[in-house]
């Protein structure tokens, strides 16, 4: 069944919107200097499929979405080109739903072992053809608090954890995923700083010391050939990348060096409360 075409009204507002933040991140990449324009996801959960074809029809592909259902839902419905983002709380009963969409770019929200084999195991056993292996971000608390979700972050005092236990199995025991980067969602507090954000600062000390200790196991004697093959490809990749920064924030983000922000009410307006 078609998608229902949103009012010409609400697609232009969509557009504006988006090409609005577009160019605040393009501008906020060239004050930054180094590196490519950051990747641009537009969160749009709660939001109807027309809204999301609109933007689609304007050239946009990366979108995110917080739940399983309502991702796989509107990836059924949608053009087999967008390039979908999962950025929910991963539950392992939901991996199998998440493995079958095919164009199911990365997960962000990563945090467990045990994740990480359920997904594994159901990329193995999904009928849905891929034939490359599926972006994963390891989520990191940055900011301690205890309601989100994620990983403690690194320090140069403390360089294992569960973050390098987790990368680790990644690349050894996972050839169905491919260890894409690390993601934080940092405090409130933090995004309405004047300063540097603490947070965004942690996760690029974490980055920097988990690729140091990855490359440094991999080049030790007896390390498997998973581990070699996987730091290789972050080396190819030209390192992990930071997926790190939102509406509140995604300009101070991106100067702080993100390669992936996630922007949904700047672009799709205030959501309903979820039902």
């Amino acid at each position: 069944m078609p998608v229902e075409a949103a009012s010409p009204e609400r697609v232009k507002e969509l557009r504006e919107n988006y090409d609005g933040i577009a160019r605040e991140v393009e501008q906020a990449a060239q004050r930054r200097g180094a590196g490519p324009t950051p990747r641009l996801v537009t969160v749009s959960k709660y939001k109807p499929a027309s809204d999301i074809l609109a933007l689609y029809e304007h050239g946009v592909r990366h979108f995110g979405e917080n739940y399983p259902q309502e991702l796989e839902g509107k990836a059924r419905e949608l053009p087999k080109d967008i390039v979908w983002h999962f950025i929910g709380t991963l539950q392992s009963n939901k991996c199998k739903m998440l493995a079958a969409i095919p164009n199911l770019f990365a997960i962000e929200t990563l945090s467990s072992v045990k994740a990480a084999n359920h997904l594994h195991n159901a990329l193995s056993s999904s009928p849905s053809t891929r034939s490359v292996p599926l972006n994963v971000f390891i989520q990191i608390n940055t900011s301690g608090e205890g309601q989100k979700s994620g990983l403690a972050a690194l320090t140069p005092s403390s360089s294992s954890g569960e973050a390098l236990d987790l990368a680790l199995h990644i690349l050894d025991k996972c050839p169905t995923l491919r260890l894409k980067g690390l993601m934080t969602i940092g405090s409130l507090d933090a995004s309405r700083s004047a300063t540097p954000n603490p947070d965004f600062e942690r996760l690029k000390e974490t980055r920097d010391l988990l690729v140091e200790v990855l490359c440094s196991k991999a080049q030790a004697e007896g390390a498997s050939e998973g581990l070699r093959r996987g730091v290789e490809q972050i080396e190819r990749d030209g390192g992990l990348e930071l997926s790190m920064g939102m509406s509140s924030d995604f300009v101070e983000a991106i100067e702080q060096g993100s390669t992936n922000v996630r922007v949904g009410s700047s672009i799709m307006g205030s959501r309903p409360p979820k039902q």
